[in-house]
């Protein structure tokens, strides 16, 4: 799939939106994270671990986005499991906002990020759409930094709204929001 507004770019710039093998390509994924996010090789590390665990657990599928075969960003995620980290972390924050339900019958967003040379052209908004397109979940969830940021406003754009704040992750330096949408995902 080509993103649209993009035809006057040359061949070399086209990019594909497409399913990702993310465990066999989880090192330039990674690779891509750590310039988006501005991770270390010791997180990277320890995030590769992550990363090809979760793409053992039921549900998981992962998109990539790429332009002349190498990969500018991806996303990928899962039905929401209670008993999984992320919910055990945040249940307390959504259930003080009484938004606990938001537990049950979601697709989460674990992680997407786009390498910055290829932000604020639509490859984040192509491949979170694109993925909750094929979630049986009525909802999608998701954690960002809490902070005004492109991704906040991005998600917030797509009807995203804000169910618990200031949430502490172990280990993050910064607090995190919480955030749901009802899918299909708000087209703008």
């Amino acid at each position: 799939m080509r993103l649209p507004g993009h035809a006057h770019r040359r061949q070399a710039d086209d990019i594909v939106i497409g399913p990702l093998d993310l465990s066999a390509h989880v090192d330039e994924a990674l690779a891509v994270q750590a310039v988006a996010f501005g991770l270390g090789p010791d997180e990277v590390a320890v995030r590769r671990q992550i990363v090809l665990r979760h793409m053992t657990y039921p549900g998981a599928r992962a998109l990539g986005a790429t332009t002349a075969g190498t990969l500018v960003g991806f996303v990928y995620g899962m039905p929401n499991d209670r008993t999984h980290w992320w919910s055990t972390v945040v249940e307390p924050y959504l259930r003080a906002q009484g938004h606990d339900r938001w537990l049950d019958d979601s697709f989460v967003i674990t992680e997407l990020h786009v390498h910055p040379r290829y932000q604020n052209r639509g490859v984040g908004r192509s491949l979170i759409t694109t993925i909750t397109d094929g979630a049986v979940e009525p909802r999608s969830i998701l954690s960002a930094i809490d902070a005004d940021s492109p991704a906040r406003g991005l998600y917030h754009s797509l009807g995203y709204e804000d169910l618990a704040r200031q949430v502490l992750f172990p280990s993050a330096p910064k607090p995190y929001a919480v955030m749901g949408a009802p899918l299909p995902l708000r087209r703008r």
